[in-house]
């Protein structure tokens, strides 16, 4: 029997040599277009891979749906049809697979909008300081592995390492490292314990919503979705080399034009001799989630861009 993920590699491959590409938008903007009149029905790849549509295994070239069977990748659906458990998504030239629409699983892998402006944000940093070979870079709670694969694409020589708390995730995250044809180390659990050499770069795009399931990849936890983003910089700041950065990009509930979050980063930095620059990226993203009475008083949701530096 062929091993699934060598079989998922083998898709990401035969995509890219069909020239496939998706850009991921947003969960809203997603069920804005599934709900579109005369796109019910999927008609291509795009289709299939990209929006989650149920499909009729004939409107696929064989070798794609032989592939897709092989990986364990397919499930039924309403009507005869079929779905894929997963979707695949195109960002700076690589393909990416991460969990179908909708994400409500405990233990889905989230990719959107936050992994373009993630990799933009690595992409900006790194050029500005180069890690030297050999360098300790970190992707902490890596989802899909985008900063820990934007990262080695540019820091040739460097120990890359990702981790997660969710298997599903760090199993993709592999793939999709494979796939990139970067080597960087999978680490399970929450903390940096299997990280042994002091960080150069720790990279970190926590999730930052107030999530009513408390889902692990979606629950930004207190501070209004801000303490998760909040736990992990000091986690990592604790870790750094002389010299060494946390890159942080996350989201913050502005309330009464008070951004709390700046306020503790620049507490944290602060009491740990640290250096802080703080930006907002996007001054205002998932506006719906204002509608939920758990963001009651809030004025807007930022992305924001924090990076902490050691001496």
């Amino acid at each position: 029997m062929p091993n699934p993920d060598d079989t998922l590699l083998r898709l990401i491959e035969m995509l890219r040599a069909r020239g496939y590409a998706f850009v991921t938008p947003t969960p809203a903007t997603h069920a804005r277009v599934l709900g579109q009149a005369g796109r019910e029905s999927a008609r291509t790849i795009e289709d299939v891979l990209g929006w989650s549509r149920a499909f009729d295994p004939a409107i696929l070239e064989p070798a794609l749906l032989d592939t897709l069977a092989a990986a364990d990748a397919l499930e039924p659906a309403a009507g005869g049809l079929v779905r894929s458990r997963f979707r695949v998504s195109s960002l700076k030239g690589r393909l990416y697979l991460h969990s179908a629409y909708p994400t409500d699983a405990e233990d889905s892998v989230f990719f959107g909008p936050d992994s373009y402006r993630f990799a933009d944000l690595i992409e900006a940093e790194l050029a500005c300081m180069m890690p030297r070979s050999g360098a300790a870079i970190v992707d902490i709670g890596t989802g899909s592995g985008v900063g820990a694969i934007v990262a080695a694409g540019m820091a040739e020589g460097a120990r890359v390492a990702m981790t997660d708390v969710n298997p599903q995730a760090l199993r993709l995250a592999r793939i999709n490292a494979r796939a990139a044809g970067v080597a960087i180390r999978g680490v399970e659990g929450a903390d940096l314990s299997a990280i042994e050499e002091p960080i150069d770069v720790a990279l970190a795009n926590p999730p930052y919503i107030i999530d009513d399931a408390d889902r692990t990849y979606r629950s930004g936890g207190g501070m209004l979705g801000g303490q998760v983003s909040l736990d992990m910089a000091r986690m990592a700041a604790a870790r750094l080399a002389p010299g060494g950065r946390v890159i942080l990009y996350t989201g913050s509930a502005i309330v009464g034009g008070e951004d709390r979050l700046r306020g503790a980063l620049e507490a944290l930095a602060e009491a740990q001799g640290l250096s802080l620059r703080y930006r907002e990226i996007d001054p205002d993203v998932f506006g719906e989630e204002l509608e939920r009475p758990a963001y009651a008083g809030v004025d807007r949701i930022a992305v924001v861009a924090a990076v902490l530096t050691r001496p």
